[in-house]
């Protein structure tokens, strides 16, 4: 993937109203910043506005990453590009700005707390899934054992020399 993104690198390298580049999160200094943005395994991709990236979860070859980036690296709407808002985000965005800091901190930590949880209920029922797969797999594996075992290949090779006698005759 890193020639890849090299490439992109490149491509937009004097693009006016977008940044690709890349950062090395074990490198003394990056780490907090890494740690700031959720990064947690390499390579990740963020995008969108710097205050709050966006994970990016598309192909990871030269063509998908340079689609996705003429898509989507441009001025959108935003605090600071309120001018690229629908009626309805400038109305949000509004009301937000209202806010006292300490509001919107806590509404922050709120929606967090929601992502987290939906993450954490997501993880829970896919270790239940896990569970009940490997007790099916170990079910159907002892009922194959046991269907061997009651004779299945002798009735094959049963049925196969009455065939090969019959074909005699």
């Amino acid at each position: 993937m890193k020639p890849d993104w090299d490439k992109l690198m490149a491509k937009f390298a004097d693009h006016a109203s977008a940044l690709v580049g890349d950062v090395d999160c074990t490198a003394d200094g990056a780490k907090d910043l890494c740690e700031t943005h959720g990064v947690q395994g390499f390579p990740t991709i963020k995008w969108g506005d710097p205050s709050a990236l966006e994970d990016y979860e598309g192909g990871r070859d030269y063509a998908d990453l340079e689609t996705f980036a003429n898509e989507n690296l441009k001025p959108v709407c935003s605090p600071k590009n309120i001018d690229l808002c629908d009626a309805d985000k400038k109305t949000k965005i509004e009301s937000l700005m209202k806010m006292s800091t300490s509001e919107l901190e806590a509404e922050i930590e709120k929606k967090d707390a929601e992502l987290k949880e939906a993450e954490t209920t997501f993880d829970e029922e896919v270790k239940k899934l896990q569970e009940t797969y490997e007790g099916l797999e170990k079910a159907k594996t002892d009922k194959q054992k046991e269907i061997k075992e009651s004779g299945l290949g002798l009735m094959k090779a049963v049925k196969a020399a009455k065939g090969a006698s019959s074909e005699e005759l």
